[in-house]
């Protein structure tokens, strides 16, 4: 696989996933550079690599040369399978997510990305129906082995309560099991870190296994989530992050979930990056939603509680 040019990078996680599907990964940067060098390059790596991908990772112009040996690369090699694809499909046919640029020149992958049909909704709602029988079942019993570490650990309230963004920009009161140490969430602004002095033992497991979630079962009842679908976020970083990326606001279109396929996908990370990159995941899910995808999230979500990677 060659990659030309960087107007999308790549993550260690993301490099070290394509090595796994490709063998070797090479990439090739074209600005500033004469273009006839830059075919030596390419021309090298195909006499060097069993090539079948060249995926084209544009930001600056191309120069007319270079376009044109790209036009008739088809022609010269002898594969069936040789391909030239865009950095926007490569991502959503190979990573699973979709581009987001990082300026606000280049927006018209928003086009696509639209809200659950009827059809689509019904199906969301029998997977709903389904897993509030499921969590309901299990939440007497979570929640007396929860009541019982919390008072060995960390006395107080159960559950946590926090205004947290949904469906239409929405705001609703998110329940979860307290997984912290009790503060005052509205003045307390600070983000969970690896070193916490807000964090206890007990409720690091919960986080890590995601069952301090389950209460959400009640969100799922009145209607304001989904089981499957974007994490809801806090409304005050909602406000911070939509300033930094202002598409954020477009994973709205559909109600969050206790789960969903950037959770699964995507280590934990407050970065605005992080952020951005799970957004990609969120709105791939959105795109491509299919009672399929549903199930592969509910799956990965299954070996992430088991203490097996979901990613």
């Amino acid at each position: 696989m060659l990659v030309l040019g960087e107007k999308y990078k790549f993550t260690d996680l993301e490099l070290e996933r394509l090595d796994k599907k490709f063998g070797n990964v090479s990439t090739i940067v074209y600005k500033d550079k004469n273009p006839q060098s830059v075919i030596e390059e390419i021309d090298q790596c195909l006499n060097d690599n069993s090539l079948t991908l060249i995926v084209l990772n544009t930001k600056v112009k191309v120069d007319d040369e270079i376009i044109r040996y790209l036009t008739n690369l088809k022609f010269k090699i002898k594969k069936n399978k040789f391909r030239l694809i865009s950095i926007e499909h490569f991502l959503e046919e190979y990573l699973y997510k979709c581009y987001i640029p990082e300026g606000n020149n280049d927006l018209h992958y928003l086009d696509d990305i639209q809200g659950y049909t009827i059809f689509q909704l019904f199906q969301k709602k029998i997977v709903d129906i389904i897993a509030m029988f499921f969590l309901f079942l299990v939440l007497p019993f979570i929640k007396y082995i929860a009541n019982k570490k919390m008072l060995q650990e960390s006395p107080g309230s159960i559950y946590f309560k926090q205004l947290r963004v949904g469906l239409n920009n929405k705001e609703f009161y998110c329940i979860k099991f307290r997984s912290m140490h009790e503060h005052n969430s509205e003045d307390d602004v600070r983000t969970a870190t690896k070193d916490d002095d807000r964090k206890f033992t007990w409720g690091e497991t919960m986080r890590k296994t995601r069952i301090d979630e389950v209460p959400q079962v009640f969100n799922i009842l009145r209607g304001e989530a989904h089981l499957i679908g974007p994490r809801a976020e806090w409304n005050k970083l909602t406000c911070e992050y939509e300033k930094e990326i202002p598409y954020y606001n477009q994973r709205h279109i559909v109600a969050p979930g206790i789960t969903g396929w950037a959770q699964v996908m995507f280590v934990e990370g407050r970065s605005k990056d992080d952020t951005r990159q799970k957004l990609m995941y969120d709105l791939y899910y959105i795109k491509h939603w299919s009672l399929w995808l549903e199930i592969k999230v509910i799956w990965k979500t299954v070996l992430v509680v088991l203490g097996k990677k979901g990613i």
